[in-house]
């Protein structure tokens, strides 16, 4: 298994170099049958991905310490899950991993267009090939997953202990298929400069590939918060971490694009701005990789650091100079056609939105790479850390907040005051009685206050759209108030689809303000039989206990909680020694509810005395974190589903100039 994994790898390095190559000859000289091989090299390389993939697997699986990659990230005793989730975990093959979705994604745009866009497909398909050819020969020349060790250990070293998460065996394959989906508009919208079709058929043929990478771009930034959460032990879920930043950055960019595409389609607007955004958001997912595998900057993330840093910078320089060189060529073609109507519309609300995540991404970026930029031009490296993004950040956060209620209510193209009054006045009513109520109740937090009453606004203005609706569909075919709710979506499923997001956005923001506002933390040493006092909680500390397996040796804390002068619950806070490689690390204990989590943490003990550390906090309104992800999913597969279509193209033949659009 091992040399067909090699040789499947080297054969996929070849037939991406030929498939790039019939793909543009095809293009240039008008020839489908060179089209057509290029397609089915993209498919070749898809399948030599597949059996490099699973001789890797195989290895992982069946312990063959033979491979270098086996022997340094797994172990005879390390459970399958983790097996498995070690093809991500090092530095090989987490760029086969990458390779395998990349090159999946290739085949099924290639089968999916087999019929329609073929002006666009040879560029599409040529894109991609290259996309896949660095990271071919990454696997191949650079970093091989199938190198072999000249003596086979007994024993391997394992995985790191930081990566034995359930949520680690989810996160980083979320993260990797949003970073790669960011791959498939690029392609587009390439193949769109280069035959100059800058009309919106790429758009609209890529825009649930678009979703998609959003999709999973969120998955992974929440799943990573939920690991950080319960695997770092520091009471939080965020801290402005670099390679955090590097999944933020173009989830960022590819929100915006979401968001000003829109005009696009209905205006014929924005076509400059659009192309930037997409090319912008796979340039940074290639960033991204960049800095979680080159080691240039510290972060408790950076698994593999190596020496790869200088060919991803090299690649990504490539990218950006070939994109941006396509754009300025065809800058005349993308002159937008229209002019905004009024500063008053949905169109500026939109244009603001889109600035505000800009701005985002830029301090978020300058914040992560100002300590590398420090060390090279003065020679002394300057942490940059959560005060500068928080601070920065903040303002922005409240302010897209308010658009996103804005948004729903502000009618296209051109708005009244009096319109606009009309539809707001409640909404901003609620908002303020909510930071009413607050004060009055003793809220002196005045951020807080503000997030919360926006909070309210934002889902003022989804509800006031949703009853609006519902009482529409009644009126007109005397439906149920629920029927007409679920037809109302199911007929608009893009627009009241983007308001579940919202929704679940709204959620997002109430933990994000709980947490920073009201967080409380309180570290004490204490022997068994001490009680402490945190929230409305009292904590007494019972000793602890040990257990062994033949993977991990244990020690829990039994501590147990009162409210109220009634036991409620016990925690069990973990310090865990993994054996191979001797790594120990913190479990932390939980008890959540709906207004908050208690979070406890083991810090350290001493055997003798049985006396132990024990750190606690109180983490407010996280839990809607989670829900508002759910919420977030959940509007997101409103949006992805596939509605009925309506009309079908003509299928026309090959020859430039005509597509067979998919209707939408």
């Amino acid at each position: 298994m091992v040399d067909v994994g090699s040789l499947a790898l080297l054969f996929g390095w070849v037939l991406a170099i030929y498939g790039i190559g019939t793909s543009l000859f095809g293009a240039y000289a008008r020839r489908r049958d060179f089209v057509a091989s290029g397609e089915n090299a993209t498919l070749a390389v898809w399948g030599m991905v597949l059996v490099a993939t699973a001789a890797l697997l195989h290895g992982l699986v069946t312990s063959d310490f033979s491979l270098k990659y086996v022997a340094h990230y797994s172990s005879s005793t390390l459970p399958l899950q983790y097996k498995v989730a070690a093809l991500w975990g090092g530095q090989a093959g987490s760029l086969l991993f990458w390779l395998v979705i990349l090159t999946s994604m290739a085949a099924i745009v290639v089968l999916q267009n087999r019929e329609r866009n073929r002006e666009l497909m040879p560029y599409v398909t040529a894109t991609l090939l290259v996309i896949s050819l660095f990271f071919l020969s990454m696997v191949n020349f650079i970093t091989p997953p199938f190198e072999r060790l000249a003596f086979v250990p007994q024993e391997g070293r394992d995985l790191n202990p930081l990566l034995q998460n359930y949520w680690m065996t989810i996160h980083p394959p979320s993260l990797y298929v949003g970073f790669v989906g960011c791959s498939v508009p690029f392609a587009f919208a390439m193949a769109a400069l280069a035959t100059g079709r800058l009309d919106d058929v790429w758009i609209r043929t890529t825009r649930r590939w678009t979703l998609l990478a959003w999709f999973f771009l969120s998955l992974g930034n929440l799943f990573g918060a939920e690991w950080a959460y319960l695997v770092l032990g520091w009471g939080g879920y965020w801290a402005w971490d670099p390679v955090e930043n590097a999944a933020f950055m173009p989830w960022l960019t590819c929100t915006a694009f979401l968001h000003s595409v829109m005009i696009q389609e209905k205006k014929n607007m924005l076509k400059v701005w659009n192309m930037v955004l997409v090319i912008l958001t796979f340039l940074l997912t290639i960033f991204g990789t960049f800095l979680t595998r080159s080691g240039v900057i510290s972060s408790v993330h950076s698994f593999t650091q190596s020496g790869l840093g200088p060919f991803f910078m090299s690649f990504l320089l490539v990218a950006a100079a070939a994109a941006f060189g396509l754009m300025f060529w065809r800058l005349r073609l993308l002159r937008s056609e229209n002019e905004l109507d009024s500063l008053l519309s949905r169109e500026t609300a939109f244009l603001l939105n889109n600035l505000i995540l800009v701005g985002i991404c830029f301090a978020v970026f300058w914040g992560t790479v100002f300590p590398v930029v420090s060390e090279w031009v003065r020679g002394v490296k300057i942490t940059v850390g959560p005060p500068f993004f928080n601070q920065v950040n903040a303002p922005l956060g409240l302010i897209l907040l308010f658009l996103t209620g804005l948004g729903p209510v502000i009618a296209w193209r051109r708005a009244t005051w009096s319109n606009l009054q009309r539809n707001v006045l409640r909404p901003m009513l609620f908002g303020v009685g909510v930071g009413a109520v607050l004060f009055v109740a003793g809220m002196r937090h005045y951020y807080a206050i503000v997030s919360f009453s926006l909070c309210g606004f934002v889902l003022a203005t989804i509800s006031m759209e949703f009853f609006r609706g519902v009482r529409a569909r009644q009126a007109m075919v005397g439906e149920s108030a629920p029927t007409a709710l679920v037809r109302l979506i199911g007929k608009n499923r893009r627009r009241y689809g983007g308001y579940i997001i919202h929704i679940g956005v709204v959620m997002m923001f109430l933990a994000f303000t709980g947490t920073s506002a009201f967080k409380q933390e309180r570290q004490i040493t204490v022997n068994p039989g001490d009680s402490f006092e945190i929230g409305d909680y009292s904590l007494r500390y019972d000793g602890v206990e040990e257990a062994d397996s033949e993977h991990i040796a244990y020690l829990r804390a039994n501590v147990a909680v009162f409210q109220g002068g009634e036991l409620v619950d016990t925690l069990q806070p973990e310090k865990r020694f993994y054996k191979k490689p001797e790594q120990p690390t913190t479990e932390v204990a939980i008890r959540s509810t709906l207004g908050a989590d208690l979070y406890l943490v083991l810090g350290s003990f001493d055997q003798p005395t049985q006396m132990a550390t024990i750190i606690a906090y109180i983490n407010p309104l996280v839990g809607f974190l989670f829900w508002g992800g759910m919420v977030l999913v959940f509007g997101t597969f409103v949006t992805i589903w596939p509605q009925r279509a309506t009309a079908t193209a003509p299928a026309g033949a090959y020859s430039p100039g005509r597509n067979r659009v998919p209707a939408d």
